[in-house]
């Protein structure tokens, strides 16, 4: 997660989580790390790499763009569209917390931001095509540090990079590790990381995209369980 800018701590970050499925024919496994004794947020506890939308992440060039139906369930129920910066940010937090790179070989068409130069510097592009939104999370009222979270799950076979080489990962998260689906809710998980698991269960065979979207919507006033549906791509899209 970046510490280039300065942050409200009491606001909501808009932020992205990435979930790495391999095997998911045979023995499927996800991607998974524990974070430090000492985190604010979600201390001690395995999750998925992710992390807050940077300012400069919405200008990032994707060599391909996220696929029309999820650019448009992330469109629904939000002020904004983030759907570009919350696909650059899930490719950087994979690639800063895991040094596993989504991408295609390319050069950049500008300098890159200094949050992406050592990305840029392996001679990929990052690309959003092989991204699949899932699952939409905001944190209870109360806790240290809260997210509007939205998370994509993406094949293993998309990455670009080594599946088992970590060296090039930040120190964000420690004893990464692919874990067998099947084991995955016996380590230290925050709660919603056990209902994105169980949601991931059910679909692990089938890759097209959900029906809908969950989405736990904690904001003051009330805890609601929606479903986005999103704005169905046309022929033009």
């Amino acid at each position: 997660m970046s510490n280039a800018e300065t942050i409200d701590k009491t606001a909501i970050r808009d932020a992205a989580t990435v979930i790495v499925l391999r095997d998911r024919a045979t023995r499927p496994k996800v991607l998974m790390g524990q974070r430090g004794a000492k985190a604010a947020f979600m201390p001690n506890k395995f999750v998925f790499p992710g992390g807050a939308v940077d300012a400069g992440d919405a200008d990032i060039p994707l060599a391909s763009p996220l696929p029309a139906l999820c650019a448009g369930r992330l469109r629904e129920d939000s002020a904004r569209d983030l759907s570009h910066a919350l696909a650059a940010a899930t490719i950087r937090e994979l690639w800063e917390e895991t040094g596993l790179i989504l991408g295609t070989p390319g050069a950049w068409p500008s300098l890159p931001a200094p949050d992406w130069a050592s990305f840029a510097e392996t001679g990929h592009v990052p690309t959003a095509e092989a991204l699949q939104f899932v699952f939409r999370a905001i944190t209870p009222p109360g806790r240290p540090r809260r997210f509007d979270a939205r998370f994509f799950l993406i094949d293993a076979n998309a990455i670009a990079s080594d599946l088992d080489d970590f060296s090039a990962a930040s120190e964000e998260l420690s004893h990464l590790q692919w874990i067998p689906l099947s084991e995955a809710r016996s380590f230290d998980l925050p709660f919603i990381t056990e209902v994105v698991l169980a949601e991931i269960e059910a679909r692990v065979h089938d890759t097209a995209p959900p029906e809908t979207v969950p989405f736990f919507r904690n904001d003051d006033e009330a805890s609601l369980f929606l479903r986005l549906r999103g704005i169905q791509p046309t022929n033009a899209d």
